[in-house]
Order: structure tokens, then sequence, then C-alpha cells
């Protein structure tokens, strides 16, 4: 099945979930039993503390993979809180993809990349592709999908639609985000403009499942944004960031959600990675999981 969308809907329906778990992981919220440990290991390179906290950050990813893999589809990893590690940060970000890969989890890299023309190509064959080496391809994250921004139009979204088809791969394009700033930017005209370009986008990679590989990002913090959208962009899967800690339920996101469960996966971070901070951290991660799973589901199906 190379298909992300048809990937996705069977994963979904084996699972009868729709979760996908953000892994956006800070050490201030760390289980302070894990962050102690690591701050006692004696340091390496600068002695800042960076690969300490890397493999601090990687223990936990783990911990909370393998916690939640019986209940959700995916697992949503946010570059950013890696990345401003530098090398040992992005050393846990793909150790963490790998795994996730490797517990069955669709792996989503929240990079909200975009550019034109070479930086595009580049930075699709880093997350989703496969860049050049020189004796042939090299592997990237080896993500299975991509949040990307569309604002640079169609060139610019061009690489990322190719390599989707080439590798299979999906993306995710930003039309509603679930700030509340996103307003400023993201009135009516725009949603509908980026809505009428994901639809032309992913025309090329509708599946069997009825579903596209070119989906859309929607905060479901705006369930009435969610249903118009939900009405126009009937072949797109959606990412609905918002749900839990930003407010939204199961009945916000009920409407992007077709008869047979399908057509969204909802996204909760913090309100499932930190739900505990003892040492039980990633059984109550596993609790929140299952309780946001069965929410859905029924949501979904009544």
């Amino acid at each position: 099945m190379n298909n992300f969308a048809d990937r996705l809907t069977a994963a979904i329906l084996a699972k009868q979930s729709q979760v996908c778990v953000g892994l956006d992981p800070r050490l201030d919220r760390m289980p302070p039993s894990l962050v102690e440990r690591y701050r006692e290991v004696p340091r390496k390179g600068c002695g800042c503390g960076r690969h300490e906290i890397g493999a601090c950050f990687e223990e936990f990813g783990a911990a909370i993979i393998d916690a939640v893999a019986p209940h959700a589809v995916a697992i949503k990893l946010q570059l950013a809180c890696f990345e401003q590690y530098g090398p040992p940060g992005i050393k846990a970000f793909k150790h963490l993809c790998k795994r996730a890969a490797k517990a069955g989890l669709m792996v989503i890299a929240d990079a909200k990349r975009g550019d034109i023309g070479i930086s595009a190509a580049a930075y699709s064959a880093a997350f989703i592709g496969r860049p050049q080496g020189f004796d042939g391809e090299i592997d990237g994250f080896n993500a299975d999908a991509l949040t990307v921004n569309p604002l640079f139009g169609s060139d610019g979204m061009q690489p990322f639609i190719d390599d989707c088809e080439k590798y299979g791969a999906g993306i995710f394009v930003l039309v509603k985000t679930s700030n509340p700033g996103s307003a400023d930017l993201q009135d009516l005209k725009f949603q509908e403009k980026v809505a009428v370009l994901v639809d032309q986008w992913g025309q090329g990679l509708i599946g069997e499942s009825g579903y596209s590989s070119v989906g859309a990002v929607i905060g479901a913090t705006h369930p009435e944004t969610l249903a118009t959208l939900r009405q126009a962009l009937p072949h797109t899967p959606f990412l609905l960031p918002g749900y839990g800690v930003q407010g939204a339920g199961a009945a916000d996101v009920a409407p992007a959600i077709d008869f047979r469960g399908l057509g969204a996966l909802v996204t909760a971070s913090r309100s499932i990675i930190y739900a505990g901070a003892g040492e039980d951290f990633a059984r109550s991660a596993a609790e929140a999981a299952e309780r946001m799973h069965v929410e859905l589901w029924q949501a979904s199906r009544g």
C-alpha cells in the first residue's frame, strides 16, 4: 500500500482510533526524577548539557511512544523542541522517528517547512524523501508525513507533492491553525483560497480510500470553520491540533470525521505526554491516550 492516505485509513480502521499524540518535549515539563538523573551525568562536549538533554528527551519520548502505541495511530514530533538543542536534539528526533515506526505508528514530522525551488526540494528530501548521496539516495528522517507552509504557492509546494507520489508519503498543509493569533492572517478569504489549492494539489494523489495524500492542518479549536472546510474538502484528510489543553473536545472534531470513522487525525500533546510527572509518567500517558481513543471513536460513530 504505497499511497499515504490509504495506509492512514487502514491504520485508523485497524485500531478504531483517530488519536495522534504530539511529542513536544520541554525540559521544564519532564518528570523531575528523569531530569535529575541526566543532570548528574558527567557533561560531554561544551558542558552545557545539550548531549544529556538530547538523551533525556530520547528516553522520555521512547517511553511515551511505547505506552501510547496500542491506542494511537500516529506520533507527531515537533521538530523545534528537539532542534533548539542542536545535533544532540536532532539525533534524538531521528531515533524517535525510527522508534515510532517500529512501534507500528505513522510518523508525522511537525516542521512546517516551506520554500521555493531547490530549497523546497531539500526540505522535502530531508523529511519525506531521500537526499542524493555519492552512490545513491540517503535515508533522511523517513517520516510518513510532513507539515508544510503554503505561503510560497504552487511552485513551492510541487517538490513536496512530487515526493508524496514517489515515496508514498503525505503532507499536511497549514490552512487554519489552532492558536488565537491565527486570525491576524488566516481570515476567511485566506482559508478559502488555500482550501481550493489544497484540493487541486491533492487530486492526483487520491487513493482507493477516497482520500488524498495532501492533507490540511485545521485547528480543532475552530469547529465552525472545521465543518465548512470539511464540506469544501471531501477528499482531504485533516490533522486537527487543539484537543485537550487548548480546549477542543470530541464533539468539536466530529464534523471532520466521516461515517466510517475516517478523514481526520486528532492531535493532543500536553494532555497526554504530561498526564503524569512521577515515575509512572508513561502509564499515565497510556491511560490518557486510551480515554481520548474511546471518546473520539464513540463520538465519530455516534
